[in-house]
Order: C-alpha cells, then sequence, then structure tokens
C-alpha cells in the first residue's frame, strides 16, 4: 500500500471515531460560539469597536480551541493501537500525513463555522475582494495548525499529561500562523499587497510537512 493511500486510511479511521464520539462539534464548537458572544457583549454597544475586534478575537477563539480539536486524535491514541499499527507495517510519515489530514478536515469545519458566528456577532467591515484572500489564509492556517499539534502530539508520546504538554508546545510555535493569517486582513485594509503574508503561511506549513515527515521514524522509535 502506498504511503498516500495508508495516510487517507488513516484519516478515515480518525474520522470515523470522530464520527461516533463528536466531541468536536458536541462540545468544543458549542463553547468556542459561546466564548465568541462573551466577547461581543464584553464590548459593549460601541459597535465600531465590536466591529474592529471581530477578526481578532476570532482568531484568538480558533487558535485556542482548534489545538484541542487537532490534538485529539493524538489524545486518543492508546499504546495497543500504536503496537497495531506498527505490526502492521504502516509507515510513521503515513500516520503523521493521515493524522494532520483528518485534523484539517476537522478544522476546516470548525473554523468556518466559527468565522461565520463571527461575522453574525461582531459584524466587522471587511474590505472589498476579502473573499479569496481570507480563505486562503484560513485554509492554510487551519493545514499549519492540525500539522503543529500533531507533530507536538507525535513529540510527547508517552508522557505524563501528555495533552496539557501538547499544547504548551504548539502556543508559542502557533504564532506564525497567528502573524500570517491576522496581517492578510489588515494589509487588505491598508490596501498593500499579501503575498508576504501568504507565502509566510505557506513556508511554515512546508517547515512543518517536511519537520513531521522527517522525524516520524525517529520519533516512532523513540516511543518505544
Amino acid at each position: 500500500m502506498s504511503l498516500w493511500k495508508q495516510s487517507v486510511e488513516i484519516a478515515r479511521v480518525d474520522l470515523l471515531v470522530e464520527s461516533r464520539l463528536g466531541d468536536s462539534l458536541k462540545i468544543i464548537l458549542p463553547f468556542a460560539i459561546i466564548a465568541l458572544m462573551i466577547f461581543s457583549l464584553a464590548f459593549g454597544s460601541d459597535l465600531i469597536s465590536i466591529g474592529n475586534a471581530g477578526p481578532g478575537v476570532f482568531w484568538t477563539i480558533a487558535i485556542l480551541f482548534g489545538m484541542q480539536i487537532a490534538l485529539r486524535a493524538a489524545a486518543l491514541e492508546t499504546e495497543p493501537r500504536r503496537d497495531l499499527t506498527a505490526l502492521l507495517g504502516l509507515d510513521p510519515a503515513a500516520r503523521f500525513l493521515g493524522r494532520s489530514l483528518s485534523a484539517s478536515l476537522l478544522l476546516g469545519g470548525f473554523m468556518s463555522v466559527l468565522f461565520a458566528a463571527m461575522l453574525l456577532l461582531f459584524n466587522p467591515v471587511l474590505p472589498t475582494g476579502w473573499l479569496w484572500p481570507v480563505a486562503t489564509s484560513l485554509v492554510l492556517s487551519t493545514i499549519g495548525l492540525a500539522m503543529l499539534s500533531t507533530l507536538a502530539g507525535e513529540v510527547t508520546v508517552g508522557l505524563r499529561n501528555r495533552t496539557s504538554l501538547a499544547s504548551l508546545i504548539v502556543a508559542p510555535l502557533v504564532i506564525p500562523i497567528v502573524v500570517g493569517a491576522s496581517q492578510v486582513r489588515e494589509a487588505m485594509d491598508r490596501s498593500s499587497g499579501i503575498l508576504i503574508w501568504i507565502l509566510l503561511l505557506t513556508t511554515t506549513d512546508l517547515v512543518l510537512l517536511v519537520a513531521g515527515v522527517g522525524l516520524s521514524r525517529p520519533l516512532e522509535e523513540a516511543s518505544r
């Protein structure tokens, strides 16, 4: 079985598990929307301040709650399941790619709903032609956060308080993603180029991809 087919199969299994548990849609997403509502109420009746703060609040909540979605697959992986994966001869790189793929799909749905909720609650003034640049930044940041969280989950395999430690790893390393994604809209407001920020997001994703694939086998051996 090719690396791509192995990755797709791992992603399919992860999505099947998530569809049965449903924590992302039933717990994490509602809490994220409630957090958006609380922030919108905290600004009082100043509609201008509420609108200006909307995108920033969105990215704050999206990253904080989104990393929990991305880390779920790694947190649910048990030692017997890792042993079974090794016995089946699956490539460790396929596990990283499959986990990143499933996390990207879950995060994509989560961020899409959260972004729609932000538009409804904050009603920000968006620049003309915002759809494709913002959509591109959302896609690139989603993929980056998924790979970063998956890599953090692999690094913390076998450690006590694994989920908390993985979150601490993700939090500082996610800064390039947050900066790149948030600056896309800011650049459009200033009528300046967004290419540099798209390149920042793309470069970050490529670095995480190379690091995840390259470190997958050493991390697999270290966890045994």
